[in-house]
């Protein structure tokens, strides 16, 4: 319980000392160049992402990082748990946006913070919401901002790897970039699997080589949702194997 009083404690009391910072990115985007922008942004969401894993005790082990080129990508992991997005905010090095439920749209200052990192809000009771969102990440990638998707829609909370859905698929091949496959494990340990409660957990992140532009034009959407669930699929049921392995914390 005191786990889970002072990591939200920290989740939402945080925010207002952002605000200086929030103002400052506000007023210079567009203005100087994204990668520089990006880099801006991403400060104080990293810093936020830490000081939240840092007060459940989790441990982090992270492999890959230098796999990850210099260009705009498209991360697409696997979907355990809702510290999937603070877990990877906090250790993946570059900066990324992400797709999100339109519902967060309602959260003060967390809305503001998204907007600005230049995220995608889906409402998937709407189709032509979906189909649009699409289009807002194929745009936002073409812009030179790198982002993150999680094809699974749901959170498996640490079983296997559910069916890939192809929107990911449409977004890559229309914006003609790589895609950077992660694999993730342990994040539903701090919180889904404990009936809410905040825990310790072992999380790992492992990050997988990436999927050129060739690879991803020449192979068929349904051949490389395969193709890319296949390889997630493969390192998360070894993350599991050797999280498991792991003594309690």
């Amino acid at each position: 319980m005191y786990n889970s009083l002072r990591t939200f404690s920290f989740l939402f009391g945080y925010l207002p000392f952002s605000l200086k910072g929030l103002r400052e990115v506000q007023t210079l985007k567009g203005k100087i160049p994204i990668k520089d922008y990006d880099e801006l942004v991403h400060q104080q969401p990293k810093r936020w992402a830490q000081g939240i894993l840092r007060r459940t005790k989790s441990t982090f082990k992270v492999e890959g990082l230098e796999l990850i080129p210099e260009e705009t990508v498209l991360f697409v992991s696997n979907h355990e748990g809702n510290f999937d997005i603070p877990s990877l905010i906090a250790h993946i090095p570059k900066p990324f946006a992400f797709m999100s439920k339109v519902e967060v749209k309602k959260l003060p200052i967390i809305i503001d913070w998204m907007v600005a990192m230049n995220c995608v809000f889906i409402d998937r009771t709407n189709r032509r919401s979906s189909m649009r969102s699409i289009t807002d990440m194929v745009s936002t990638l073409k812009a030179g901002h790198s982002m993150i998707i999680f094809p699974e829609g749901t959170r498996s909370k640490g079983t296997e790897v559910q069916e890939f859905k192809s929107g990911f698929v449409r977004i890559a091949k229309e914006a003609k970039i790589p895609i950077v496959p992660i694999a993730i494990a342990g994040t539903s340990d701090i919180l889904e699997n404990n009936q809410n409660k905040i825990k310790p957990a072992h999380v790992f992140i492992t990050v997988l080589p990436t999927i050129s532009i060739d690879t991803i034009q020449e192979l068929s959407s349904r051949e490389l949702i395969a193709h890319v669930q296949q390889k997630i699929a493969v390192e998360v049921k070894h993350l599991q194997q050797t999280k498991n392995q792991m003594p309690h914390l």
